[in-house]
């Protein structure tokens, strides 16, 4: 049981971070972004990187070593759709890094570099909808958790 609560912690405390870091990419990208933040912007995208991978292996840790055991979740739908919403999530947020990373390079070469607009757009989008799919993620979970 001591365990299952660590992991719980650890993975709600991972998520949280994960939530954070979407909304601080989100308040620091915007149109007229100037070299410095794109480069802060790329390191906290690495950090938010970082935060989902350690909710993946918590996340696992739980399935594996968790109280209710493997098969409370490969057979749990909501836990499926909650995974589903996730990988949704890691996908949307490939382009917005790829653009931070060129960003970034372009801002190292160039301390006036500023990414056009229509890129800063569109990464505000991507951000968006992770921001709904990490909703749909927390629905699914408390939803798993009561009607399991």
């Amino acid at each position: 049981m001591t365990t299952d609560l660590v992991l719980a912690i650890l993975h709600h405390v991972a998520v949280f971070g994960l939530v954070a870091h979407i909304m601080a990419e989100a308040v620091l990208l915007r149109p007229g972004i100037g070299a410095a933040e794109v480069i802060r912007l790329a390191r906290l995208d690495r950090a938010y990187g970082a935060t989902a991978a350690a909710v993946i292996v918590i996340g696992i840790l739980r399935v594996i070593f968790g109280i209710r055991g493997y098969e409370y979740y490969v057979e749990n739908p909501w836990f499926w759709a909650k995974m589903a919403s996730f990988a949704a999530i890691a996908i949307m947020s490939i382009p917005p890094t790829r653009r931070f990373l060129a960003w970034q390079r372009a801002a190292k070469l160039d301390a006036a570099f500023v990414p056009a607009v229509d890129e800063v757009k569109s990464a505000q989008l991507l951000l968006r909808a992770e921001s709904a799919f990490v909703v749909l993620v927390v629905g699914f979970a408390a939803t798993m958790a009561r009607f399991a």
